[in-house]
């Protein structure tokens, strides 16, 4: 453990760098994760836990977990966790250009330090604070460590509104990329039949054929949430899961163990929705589930439902669609939820009503030439970000009539 005092604004906080997570008392760090506005179950002691004791992120697989806190009078006012690393998998921020630049300069990218939940594209607090000003001194803790390290960069990804304003306040670059996302009507659909509605006919009318064709199919969905998934439901997901890897010729990210975790510690953050034909089990989608929580007015926080993993072991026609789209919405909307976040990429997302949102990630280079042709890249990059999401918006498949939310 690194301890040292830090000062900002005349405030002192005492920063400490542990070697795990599991040094932080979950209570204290999931009762800072509430204060969050965009908090999300990927920040909850008991994933970020579960990474590690799973060996998923570990020095094994190239994540070498560090918990960088802030204390004001004792008490945990700050708190981020980072990960040294050697290599750029599982990011989906994809800097693969930038190590190779550093390479054919006869400089090092690796190791490198990220801030950020691994493999999961999800957006949301990344610098867990109590106020403005600790969170403006977390981010002055964590570079001012790099830069200690002698580390290459520091990469802060799939950042809150919150965050982003604290890391371009300490001067890092911004980095954005899209995504796909569902927002229920306000007030909320009535049924799936209502937010179809909201589609142009054309749309409309191939959303309803990619249903039947798995309906003719004869392929029937079941879905179980929390303790109602069982141990066997678990391992035909994980058989499907790491079949998709495997498929593309990759080991999975995520091994057995850390969704058995998921099972013990937090299973009613999750949904699984199992493809049956003729009674056996032929797909699966699992879908995360926001944490209920409440705003500081006491006002119930919005609920939100991630897409997360998929895999089949019969093709059928449209059944990823069904398993990973319709069933889920047709989910969220008989239970209020008002968000389906798809993950990254595919704009085959678009033709099911989830839309394109911009996300933003934080940088930190040390070498400073490097800095300003990043620097300079970024800016290009991010005009090109900005026609893209113009372009995307010209075709969103709902009546122009209809207010998207």
């Amino acid at each position: 453990m690194v301890k040292n005092s830090n000062s900002n604004a005349a405030i002192d906080y005492v920063t400490r760098v542990l070697d795990s997570i599991a040094e932080v008392q979950p209570d204290t760090w999931d009762a800072l994760l509430a204060l969050q506005s965009d908090a999300s179950p990927f920040m909850q002691h008991a994933y970020l836990l579960a990474m590690e004791a799973s060996g998923s992120a570990s020095p094994a697989t190239g994540w070498q977990a560090h918990t960088i806190t802030l204390e004001r009078e004792g008490l945990l006012v700050a708190a981020c966790a980072l990960y040294i690393k050697d290599h750029s998998y599982g990011e989906y921020v994809f800097d693969w250009a930038w190590a190779n630049a550093y390479q054919k300069h006869g400089l090092p990218y690796y190791p490198k330090a990220l801030v950020a939940v691994p493999f999961t594209p999800v957006p949301g607090a990344r610098l867990l604070a109590a106020d403005a000003d600790a969170r403006c001194a977390l981010v002055q803790a964590v570079v001012g460590w790099c830069e200690e390290r002698k580390l290459s960069s520091l990469h802060l990804l799939f950042a809150s509104a919150t965050d982003v304003q604290a890391c371009a306040n300490a001067g890092l670059m911004l980095r954005h990329t899209v995504q796909f996302h569902w927002t229920n009507s306000i007030p909320g659909y009535t049924d799936f039949d209502g937010f179809l509605a909201s589609f142009s006919q054309e749309k409309r009318k191939k959303i309803r054929q990619e249903r039947r064709k798995v309906s003719d199919a004869g392929v029937q969905f079941r879905c179980s949430r929390g303790a109602d998934i069982s141990d066997s439901d678990w391992d035909f997901f994980y058989r499907c899961y790491e079949r998709t890897y495997l498929e593309h010729g990759n080991a999975p990210y995520l091994n057995r163990d850390f969704f058995s975790r998921m099972q013990s510690a937090m299973a009613d953050n999750w949904l699984l929705f199992i493809a049956q034909r003729q009674g056996k089990p032929i797909a699966c989608s699992l879908i995360a589930l926001s944490s209920e929580a409440v705003t500081p007015s006491g006002e119930p926080q919005p609920k939100v439902a991630y897409g997360r993993y998929w895999g089949a072991l019969e093709r059928v026609d449209c059944l990823h669609f069904e398993a990973c789209y319709y069933q889920p919405l047709e989910w969220c909307i008989a239970h209020g939820y008002a968000r389906f976040e798809g993950g990254a990429q595919g704009e085959h997302k678009m033709a099911r009503a989830l839309l394109p949102v911009k996300t933003t990630s934080a940088h930190w280079l040390a070498h400073p030439a490097f800095a300003d042709a990043v620097g300079r890249f970024l800016e290009r990059e991010g005009e090109s970000v900005e026609d893209y999401l113009g372009d995307l918006q010209q075709r969103s498949p709902l009546r122009k009539e209809h207010p998207e939310a």
